[in-house]
């Protein structure tokens, strides 16, 4: 995975999956995080960032996803577990095949990162604004129409 320290900080390369369907989108957090993300992972040298959301996917919950156009790139810096992080984060849009069981947003789906657990859930656009989603500039990205292509620096 692309991941170095480096000067202080911890440099790595994400790739995310914004994964919308009816009016709902998928976050994910692991086990004793309070906080949500959009599902993805690292990014392995070698790999497009594409390949890592198909793999992660694969990985974390035995799921096939589509990747299609790529919606933020995202310079996301954040303090985690007290060292300081700059994360470049590639937020392509994803979408699952169409018998997918993630596809039921009824409860939440397990999955697992190494050894820790995942759980995967279908939030409401609308109701983005209460979730301690993370980076934070999303709540209200993903809450209104789809902006294009954006370039967001985030921090904190």
């Amino acid at each position: 995975m692309i991941s170095v320290d480096i000067a202080g900080h911890r440099f790595q390369l994400r790739a995310a999956a914004v994964v919308v369907d009816d009016g709902r989108v998928l976050l994910h957090r692991l086990e004793g995080d309070t906080y949500w993300a959009l599902p993805g992972g690292r990014v392995e040298p070698g790999e497009d960032a594409r390949a890592t959301l198909v793999r992660e996917m694969a990985e974390e919950l035995s799921e096939s996803v589509e990747c299609t156009e790529l919606l933020y790139v995202v310079e996301n810096f954040f303090v985690h577990e007290g060292k300081p992080n700059h994360e470049i984060g590639l937020y392509f849009r994803a979408h699952l095949v169409p018998a997918s069981a993630l596809l039921d947003k009824s409860r939440s789906h397990a999955g697992i990162e190494g050894s820790k657990r995942l759980e995967f859930r279908w939030f409401s656009t609308a109701s983005l604004r209460e979730v301690d989603l993370r980076p934070s500039f999303l709540r209200e990205s993903l809450a209104g129409p789809s902006p294009g292509f954006q370039h967001i620096v985030q921090r904190g």
